[in-house]
């Protein structure tokens, strides 16, 4: 299964980045020059897209179309803004449910939870440019498509997106293995902002500083952590339970 698309030339490339069709890896020819090259790689460094600068004969043997020194790959997804979909949720008197992944970078995990999320009614998935997981073919597969049917934020400043949610009066609950609260003893019936962070490090001390609650998943065995596509199909539903049982 490939669902990646291949676009070259510096003018498309922008236009696809301006669309909202940002790629998830961009080849560059090293000592390229020129306006439009400057105008495309300010875009790329604003907006934190992965490039690499590659000899022009990478390029060459990638494609044999007239490339002018940039290919692209665009997995179909389209981001969106995290801004233009709560005010439509909101009017639409519904409890927002955001989840905001911190340092997932296995691409197979985020295509897990994706799927989970899609299943559970979240209305939008936010990921950090850097330090995430790209959203590839692989991981496409791993959501059974559902990458395709729920909105993806992808920005640049993590901590300024949750404070945004803070603002708009949702809910940010952070899961951690130490958090105090039992996430069954949690009210989640209430806009809410869910964030999960790596098995390894899990949400980071910055981000975890803005969250309102740090509610865990207790464990009984002798293994210290969920795979995290896991415990975010046990939160998620939880939210669901709550929601439904409260009518």
């Amino acid at each position: 299964m490939n669902n990646e698309t291949m676009i070259f030339g510096i003018r498309p490339v922008m236009e696809a980045i301006r669309s909202g069709r940002e790629p998830d890896r961009v080849l560059i020819q090293k000592n390229l020059r020129g306006s439009n090259f400057r105008e495309l790689f300010s875009l790329l460094r604003k907006l934190e897209i992965p490039y690499q600068f590659v000899p022009v004969e990478k390029l060459n043997r990638t494609t044999r179309q007239k490339h002018q020194g940039v290919i692209a790959w665009v997995t179909g997804i389209t981001y969106q803004k995290i801004e233009d979909i709560l005010p439509g949720i909101f009017e639409q008197g519904r409890l927002p449910m955001v989840l905001i992944l911190d340092g997932i970078t296995d691409v197979r995990n985020l295509g897990a939870i994706a799927r989970t999320a899609e299943c559970a009614g979240v209305d939008a998935i936010i990921v950090p440019t850097q330090g995430s997981a790209q959203i590839n073919p692989e991981g496409v597969k791993a959501s059974a498509g559902a990458l395709y049917r729920i909105p993806v934020c992808r920005v640049p400043d993590l901590k300024a997106s949750v404070q945004f949610l803070k603002h708009c009066g949702l809910h940010i609950f952070a899961a951690t293995g130490d958090g105090p609260v039992d996430y069954l003893n949690t009210n989640l019936v209430r806009p809410l902002g869910l964030i999960l962070g790596s098995e390894g490090q899990g949400v980071s001390g910055e981000i975890l500083n803005l969250s309102d609650s740090r509610v865990k998943i207790p464990l009984s065995g002798g293994i210290t952590s969920l795979n995290v596509s896991v415990a975010a199909g046990i939160l998620l539903f939880e939210v669901v339970r709550q929601r439904k049982q409260s009518g």
